[in-house]
């Protein structure tokens, strides 16, 4: 069902390709956006070749790129991974006072019910700062952790926006980042990207149940199907990266 789901149905969190893929190079786009968003509204990702941040946010798709533009993504461009669900709010509060990134996150996790479920996260509010970085278009032949060393990062204050992204549980690591992965956007969708760490003023902050995972792989890409994988290695890279 394109654009909406039944609120009898489970919420599925659909996720394209795992991060280990991506970290060990496979970046080629191999899903379009427009079949990405008929089984989610909010969520997170990256462009083909890895060129810069998707923000998902009330069913539209925006890229932000290094260069710190953003544009909204046209419905045939490919993605080499991706997760993104219905974004149904279980816990909504409001924040009132100035909280860092850590301690509005611990907040957060206090509603969480158990460790292994898991989450969307959608906090729209005012920030005294927000840190975010854009991983740029990757060279052929080099892996995530290597691109990342030279990814621009760029501090805004005083801004008005939104985060979107997926808490994933330690079991998942590997499949996702364990914990949060958010990315960030202005109201203007002017400024945006990958949060590094952010200041609170004050803000709305919704918790989405999730009640199943939609593990997607892309099962023609010959690259993907005989990758060797060093996964002792891609936990290190993921730890450095993310």
């Amino acid at each position: 069902m394109k654009g909406n789901r039944s609120l009898s149905e489970p919420i599925k969190l659909f996720q394209y390709n795992t991060l280990s893929a991506l970290m060990s190079g496979l970046f080629e786009g191999s899903l379009t956006i427009g079949e990405l968003l008929e089984h989610g509204n909010l969520g997170i990702g990256t462009l083909d070749e890895i060129d810069g941040e998707l923000i998902v946010l009330d069913g539209k798709a925006y890229q932000a790129r290094g260069d710190k533009t953003i544009t909204e993504v046209k419905a045939d461009v490919k993605v080499p991974y991706a997760a993104v669900v219905f974004h149904q709010a279980e816990v909504i509060f409001k924040q009132r006072y100035e909280a860092t990134s850590d301690e509005l996150q611990a907040r957060i996790e206090a509603y969480y019910d158990g460790a292994n479920l898991f989450r969307s996260i959608k906090i729209h509010g005012t920030f005294t700062k927000m840190h975010v970085r854009m991983i740029p278009k990757a060279k052929a032949g080099l892996k995530f952790a290597e691109v990342a060393e030279s990814q621009p990062e760029y501090t805004i204050e005083n801004v008005t926006g939104t985060i979107v992204g997926i808490w994933t549980p330690e079991m998942f690591h590997g499949v996702s980042v364990a914990g949060y992965h958010l990315h960030f956007i202005t109201d203007d969708h002017t400024f945006g990207g990958h949060v590094i760490d952010y200041t609170i003023a004050e803000g709305i902050v919704e918790v989405g149940a999730v009640d199943q995972l939609d593990q997607r792989f892309p099962v023609q890409d010959r690259k993907y199907l005989f990758a060797k994988l060093n996964l002792d290695e891609l936990k290190e890279d993921i730890e450095k990266s993310e």
